[in-house]
């Protein structure tokens, strides 16, 4: 089976946005592993990523956008199936078992503290979004259907929440 390129699955998927999930190496990896697995069909990020000049492009419903490994190469395909927007402390225990990383929902507040601090502010009152997804393809043929990070356009991907 021959691997698609980034650039064919962009040219196939043009309204697609690439992104990579957590702020290292070591969270991208397990994230991903979680998304493969089937146990992450949800994600969250900081709505101050979708705001202002030059900021990613908000999640949207039925659209496709390519999760990537950590050295730029396309991991996932995911489709969007909800978006939410919230504040901090109006998580649900809900959304944080979608998330599939989490043990509960004090588990989660304490990583995304950590995870806000380190890529811009934390406040219990700040605005988050999170999403609920679906895998489309995985380019690694690992199978799994099953988050994300900063949405970017093909050459410039940042990363989607996750502490």
């Amino acid at each position: 089976m021959s691997r698609k390129t980034l650039q064919q699955i962009i040219d196939e998927n043009p309204e697609s946005e690439t992104f990579r999930f957590g702020d290292s190496e070591r969270l991208s990896r397990e994230i991903l592993a979680l998304v493969r697995s089937g146990k992450k069909t949800a994600t969250v990020e900081a709505m101050r990523v979708y705001r202002g000049k030059g900021a990613d492009a908000l999640p949207e419903v039925g659209r496709r956008d390519v999760a990537l490994e950590w050295d730029g190469r396309p991991a996932v395909m995911l489709e969007t199936v909800e978006v939410l927007t919230m504040r901090m402390d109006e998580m649900t225990e809900e959304l944080v078992a979608a998330q599939g990383e989490f043990r509960d929902l004090a588990h989660w507040r304490k990583a995304y503290r950590a995870y806000f601090s380190r890529t811009g502010g934390v406040s219990e009152d700040m605005e988050i979004m999170c999403e609920r997804f679906r895998v489309v393809e995985d380019y690694a043929g690992g199978g799994g259907a099953g988050p994300r990070q900063r949405r970017t356009r093909p050459g410039a991907a940042s990363g989607r929440g996750e502490s």
